[in-house]
């Protein structure tokens, strides 16, 4: 278990989102959302707001 600065795994929940939807056509973005938040374990508070982050932009 690595020790990484506060918000660090947003940014790379963003990141791979952003990678996602340019390499790949996705239609379902709450989906997206839903296997980043897993992906990078997390906080539902960081997952509400890559939520907002994804379908405002």
């Amino acid at each position: 278990m690595s020790i990484q600065p506060k918000g660090e795994d947003l940014r790379k929940a963003v990141k791979w989102i952003s990678e996602k939807r340019k390499h790949e056509h996705v239609k379902d973005l709450k989906q997206l959302v839903d296997d980043a938040s897993l992906k990078f374990n997390l906080s539902p508070k960081d997952a509400e707001f890559l939520s907002r982050f994804v379908t405002e932009n």
